[in-house]
């Protein structure tokens, strides 16, 4: 390593030091003028909250157990939402890749679910299902396999003609341009997908909970809104801030340890 690269990697590991502590300073400033605006009464507290009072409400909820059970419920129905969007959008997908017939039919349908608000759905998903676990699962879904599977389809009808008409000149049939071509070269795509689709399985269930449940973050914030409990709100979106972070450094994680070399 020569010197030159060294000061380099000084500088640099210093550059993100800095950035860290400025951030923690920022967030210590924010929540500062905060509770200092609460105390004198620059901001109504009873709106707006506190950070003092957030505080309180969590140290309540954590003693109870309350806090644990909503978080659970939410990161359950999250999480199954997830992989159920990706389960569908690739066999979907694929289903469709495979036979053109079907894609020429029901790729307009796929646009135009897509571009459906999914709110609108979530009523509609509670009148058949009633409320629960499943309505909520399915509202998760709802609002990201539809994108999904048009991202993930189109991708895969830009499979390279060339090696696709070498596999079968060799005596491969579709199945294995399939499993040599298009499904290798889609991880980047996949994993991309995997990043968008977490954040929205989280709005869908968030948008479901508000409808359907009796317990979960979103119930609380729904809960904490009709009766004026400022401070649970605020503080079921913090933790939502969080989890909506968390599940994405996660998928990061996973990109890092999952390889897709691609011979050129």
């Amino acid at each position: 390593m020569t010197n030159a690269h060294e000061v380099y990697l000084k500088k640099l590991s210093k550059y993100r030091k800095t950035i860290k502590l400025t951030r923690g300073l920022v967030l210590i400033l924010f929540l500062s003028i905060w509770e200092i605006a609460a105390r004198l009464d620059l901001i109504d507290e009873f709106f707006f909250s506190s950070p003092m009072g957030i505080g309180k409400w969590y140290y309540k909820a954590i003693t109870t157990g309350e806090l644990f059970t909503h978080i659970g419920c939410t990161l359950f129905e999250t999480i199954l939402s997830f992989f159920l969007v990706m389960f569908f959008s690739i066999f979907i997908a694929s289903i469709l890749w495979f036979s053109k017939p079907l894609a020429d039919i029901f790729e307009p349908s796929l646009v135009i679910l897509n571009s459906l608000p999914k709110s609108a759905l979530a009523p509609l998903i509670i009148v058949w299902l009633g409320t629960g676990t499943k309505t909520i699962v399915i509202a998760g879904i709802s609002v990201a396999v539809f994108g999904s599977v048009i991202n993930l389809f189109t991708q895969f009808k830009q499979t390279d003609e060339e090696r696709e008409k070498l596999i079968i000149t060799l005596g491969g049939n579709r199945l294995d341009v399939y499993k040599k071509i298009v499904l290798p070269y889609s991880v980047p795509t996949l994993i991309n997908l995997m990043k968008v689709n977490i954040g929205l399985s989280l709005v869908g269930v968030i948008i479901g909970e508000f409808l359907a449940a009796r317990k979960g973050l979103g119930y609380l914030i729904i809960y904490g809104t009709q009766v004026f409990k400022l401070d649970m709100v605020i503080s079921a979106i913090i933790l939502l801030c969080f989890i909506a972070y968390g599940l994405y450094f996660l998928i990061q994680i996973l990109e890092k340890h999952i390889p897709f070399m691609m011979e050129e």
